[in-house]
């Protein structure tokens, strides 16, 4: 499954949450912050999460960490493992450029 094809189903499933426990509102905030938060860190685009199948899991994770903390946020300094290592295998932002370009 490519990360673009995450459905508030799909992470409400995952949460084990039945209906009338969650809006579809509640549940895209959490889709679109783990997708943002996503983007930043590893510093790559959406077509470029939909390359790499690993992204989704990270995605279904992060939502599961904010929707268990009921924040909508995560901290890079307590960040799950399977979540760093996975986006670190990736992040384009933290390589250094050929002859200083940007």
């Amino acid at each position: 499954m490519k990360v673009s094809e995450i459905s508030v189903n799909n992470i409400a499933e995952y949460l084990r949450l039945d209906q009338g426990e969650y809006t579809d509102s509640e549940i895209q905030a959490l889709i679109d912050s783990a997708k943002a938060f996503t983007r930043s860190y590893a510093g790559i685009t959406d077509a470029e999460m939909d390359v790499h199948e690993d992204f989704t899991i990270v995605v279904y994770i992060l939502c599961q960490d904010m929707y268990d903390n009921r924040t909508l946020y995560v901290d890079k300094n307590n960040l799950n493992r399977v979540v760093k290592t996975i986006l670190g295998m990736y992040s384009t932002n933290l390589l250094p450029t050929p002859d200083g370009v940007t």
